[in-house]
């Protein structure tokens, strides 16, 4: 009977540590081990649009670590009889860039605006194409990225902090793999104490 409790309180404890090494400890986020720890690149730059009036918005929301290049983004015309204008974007925060120099960047978030014209009076539907480029701080930089975008009237929602993956699944597995070890040995505990 012991025998199997022991190996009941070893799978548990296996089945626990499993769970935690599958996590990254605090002190390693941010700090790269291969490309799998980098945001996928719709994640990092999500985009999306919107008209107000004659302005066509781009809004990009940008994950917490990342960095668009402003010279690298672009808003042009993509369905017909549609023009675009130059687009306008804030100022961004200079950056001492590695690879490509002195570079004007945004983070978190940043919106474009250009000024539109139709002249098929609405027969089809208004799309545009967006091209941006960026970068993880802690190393990744991205090939340009084009969509093609179809703009609507609705503001953009940015985007919620994302969970690292697996830590929640692995702090449960781990605590639960130490309670049912502790309640398994307490059993065991009360089992083998003889009678007086």
């Amino acid at each position: 009977m012991n025998k199997w409790r022991s190996l009941a309180v070893c799978a548990a404890l296996i089945l626990g540590f499993a769970g935690i090494v599958g996590a990254r400890p605090w002190w390693l986020r941010g700090v790269p081990s291969n490309d799998a720890d980098f945001l996928p690149p719709d994640v990092a730059f999500r985009v999306g649009s919107r008209i107000d009036g004659n302005l066509v918005r781009v809004q990009w929301a940008i994950a917490d670590g990342y960095y668009l290049y402003k010279d690298k983004m672009r808003i042009v015309a993509e369905s017909p009889d549609l023009l675009i204008g130059t687009p306008s974007f804030p100022k961004g925060v200079m950056k001492d860039d590695p690879n490509l120099g002195s570079q004007e960047i945004f983070t978190r978030q940043v919106e474009g605006t250009a000024v539109f014209t139709r002249t098929d009076f609405g027969a089809h539907p208004m799309q545009i194409k967006v091209t941006y480029q960026g970068c993880a701080e802690a190393g990744l930089c991205y090939p340009p990225i084009t969509k093609v975008l179809f703009p609507g009237s609705a503001a953009v929602p940015l985007p919620q902090a994302q969970p690292h993956r697996w830590e929640g699944a692995a702090i449960v597995g781990g605590g639960l793999a130490f309670l049912m070890a502790g309640l398994l040995l307490r059993k065991g505990r009360r089992l083998d104490i003889p009678d007086s």
